[in-house]
């Protein structure tokens, strides 16, 4: 995996997806469009799929700069959100890999491996059993008021993480979740302090500047009318660091980035939240990539 990014457009920031009647009306002229030409690659004896729609997304065969990785954790029996009887890390996938994915590449020059929307190719699924979490310097974990190590597990992030490995959690709310939470990342670091992440941190300028923060709700608190879950009113933007004064986790509570990512497409989500939850992946993205 390449780490030497090289920086030659930087575009405005945009939502990666256009909303509105507009947008469904191309949208069903391109159906149409693609059906016709189907039939019409048929009569000629082939037919090109869109790789994105068959879950065949391919990896570059030179390898990509960077890989949407996800934590498999497994859960404290706290219940959770992962659908179809998946565990809690699944929460949001594959939709969150495959829109922040195709966030990246559109704003960013970073080659990005894309992830299939219907079954999460292209995207990994990172098992602390494995030696393969190495491979990759951004590694998001969701809902982590729900996880649980044991000991080796708890061993092998911390070496991935002293070894210059990033960890995103995200997507866990309240003191209760907070609480279980920290039972999990002090099995990793024990004496390492959780701390607020000043507003001149790096991460928070290394692309974007980020010096407007707003708590990033998930779509069924906000369609409920509120921006947090359980008592987790306000957002906190924390994280550990270490002995150099790295970023080694960004702590991303009382908020739902992934669902933002997820919904960015959805009309009735706030675009202003889908574009600054895109703003924090890209800069956690580029921050792991060149630290």
């Amino acid at each position: 995996m390449h780490t030497n990014l090289i920086f030659t457009r930087i575009f405005n920031f945009r939502s990666p997806y256009r909303r509105g009647g507009q947008a469904y009306s191309m949208i069903a002229l391109l159906i149409i469009f693609s059906l016709l030409a189907g039939q019409f690659a048929l009569a000629q004896g082939s037919m090109t799929v869109n790789p994105g729609l068959s879950g065949n997304t391919q990896a570059d065969r030179d390898g990509s700069e960077f890989q949407f990785a996800r934590l498999q954790y497994n859960g404290n029996n706290l219940g959770g959100r992962g659908g179809w009887g998946r565990g809690s890390w699944t929460t949001d996938w594959p939709e969150a890999e495959h829109f922040l994915t195709e966030g990246i590449s559109r704003l960013t020059n970073v080659d990005v491996t894309q992830v299939a929307l219907y079954n999460g190719e292209g995207g990994e699924r990172i098992n602390l059993a494995d030696d393969a979490i190495f491979d990759y310097p951004w590694l998001y974990a969701v809902e982590v008021g729900r996880w649980a190590f044991n000991a080796l597990e708890a061993d092998k992030l911390r070496e991935y993480l002293l070894r210059g490995g990033f960890l995103m959690v995200d997507d866990f709310h309240g003191s209760y979740e907070w609480s279980q939470f920290e039972i999990g990342m002090k099995q990793v670091f024990p004496n390492r302090p959780i701390r607020d992440i000043p507003d001149n941190d790096e991460v928070f300028h290394v692309l974007y500047d980020l010096d407007s923060k707003i708590q990033i709700p998930g779509l069924g608190a906000f369609y409920r009318g509120v921006t947090y879950e359980q008592d987790g009113y306000d957002p906190h933007w924390r994280g550990i660091y270490d002995d150099h004064g790295r970023l080694v986790v960004a702590i991303n509570h009382n908020m739902d980035l992934g669902d933002a990512w997820e919904h960015a497409d959805t009309p009735g989500y706030p675009e202003p939240m889908t574009a600054l939850a895109y703003r924090f992946a890209v800069n956690y993205v580029i921050y792991s990539m060149t630290h």
